[in-house]
């Protein structure tokens, strides 16, 4: 899946999403922020002076903030790899090399959870960490590491279910048939392994699952839930729930986000026309449930919408997930949508008003029914505005590495 074989589609699919949605998408956009290139600029040089600041004292893993600075995790627990991708990003941004040598230090510490098999989160890990590190340096150190991820990854393969695993060791009872939507964004580690191998085991499970996710997880009207159900045993489905969303009938805004990107980066993948389909009915639910100021609530349908506590991070990736299907569809109106929302989170959402901020992201939340992290800054919001600013500004230096290119 080189760039040079990238085929250049400017066309889909027909994307009506059948349902009420919260909110006209045409009013929605006549209130929001007006896209602003200075004020992504400004945004992007905001974040790279911070990271210069304060990446020289981070020895560990950032998971969260509390009271304005790093929580760390010494393994990376499932969000190493954001902070070593954030580097990267900040090091394609500027040139400066400080943050080149800080993300290789940082990706080196994942290194033992190459043979972790107790998590599906191996594609957080290592995607934006060891495959970006290969790409831009092209040492086959890191490669090497990635496919050895992968290899891990595949280990947590249901066939009965045809899903992978999302949480617990691979003899814990607890949790076997459970899946979640986020699992659609570490399948781009199976496709990268295929690619790299000529193995196409790998993508082959990765393309299960996610037919698997298209048929359980979309409702009618393209909204989703965190969770869904199957009896390990037999792959017999059960039905929706959640952990991180309101209810098994409400619709997590980071979970819809990672189904937007996770399903179309499946698309680039495999060609298969129904992700693309899936990205687009989940791309217009959202569209319609943001408010006017564009950052989204941490649920679209918590009984407090549209007044209800933020997430950034989800406006962050999804911004992401809508620019990625924008340069598949040659969709004006998703690519007009993922502006806003990164202006309006470099408007409204930077630390940019404190002195002892470590973090460039705020209004982010991490658990809200656990009242865990409400409020607060998280690795991956950090990650995926950079990702989004550098496709808006610099696509052909997020291309060298993530790879945008479409099969």
């Amino acid at each position: 899946m080189s760039v040079s074989r990238r085929t250049v589609l400017a066309a889909a699919a027909g994307a009506a999403t059948a349902g009420a949605l919260p909110a006209p998408a045409a009013a929605v956009e006549a209130t929001a922020p007006a896209p602003d290139l200075r004020t992504l600029r400004a945004a992007a040089d905001y974040a790279v002076g911070k990271l210069a600041a304060v990446s020289p004292g981070v020895t560990a893993f950032p998971v969260g903030t509390r009271f304005e600075k790093w929580v760390f995790s010494q393994d990376g627990d499932w969000v190493g790899g954001f902070w070593p991708g954030t580097l990267w990003m900040a090091w394609l941004y500027s040139g400066d090399d400080a943050f080149r040598t800080r993300a290789l230090a940082s990706a080196r510490k994942l290194a033992p959870r190459q043979d972790d098999t107790g998590t599906h989160d191996l594609g957080f890990l290592f995607s934006p960490s060891w495959v970006t590190a290969w790409r831009l340096t092209g040492d086959d150190v890191w490669r090497a590491g990635a496919l050895r991820a992968a290899g891990s990854l595949v280990r947590r393969f249901n066939p009965r279910g045809r899903f992978i695993r999302a949480w617990g060791g691979l003899n814990d009872p607890n949790n076997a048939g459970r899946v979640i939507i986020d699992t659609m964004m570490n399948l781009d580690l199976l496709a990268f392994a295929s690619e790299q191998t000529g193995d196409g085991r790998y993508l082959d499970i990765a393309v299960q699952h996610a037919r698997t996710a298209r048929r359980v997880f979309p409702r009618p009207d393209g909204s989703t839930p965190h969770v869904y159900d199957f009896d390990p045993a037999d792959g017999t489905p059960i039905g929706p729930n959640t952990v991180q969303g309101y209810s098994p009938t409400s619709c997590w805004s980071r979970g819809q986000a990672w189904g937007i990107y996770g399903f179309t980066t499946m698309y680039r993948r495999s060609g298969e026309a129904d992700f693309l389909a899936t990205a687009r009915d989940l791309a217009d639910y959202a569209i319609g449930a943001l408010t006017p100021d564009h950052v989204p609530v941490w649920d679209f349908r918590a009984p407090q919408h549209p007044h209800d506590v933020k997430d950034a991070s989800a406006g962050a990736i999804m911004a992401c997930g809508l620019l990625d299907l924008a340069a598949v569809t040659g969709s004006r109106r998703y690519r007009e949508v993922a502006l806003r929302m990164l202006t309006a989170l470099a408007r409204t959402c930077l630390t940019t008003g404190s002195a002892r901020a470590d973090a460039v992201v705020a209004r982010c939340t991490r658990n809200r029914p656990a009242e865990d992290g409400v409020e607060i800054s998280l690795p991956y919001a950090d990650y995926y505005l950079l990702e989004g600013i550098l496709r808006v500004l610099r696509p052909a230096d997020v291309d060298r590495a993530i790879d945008l290119s479409t099969v």
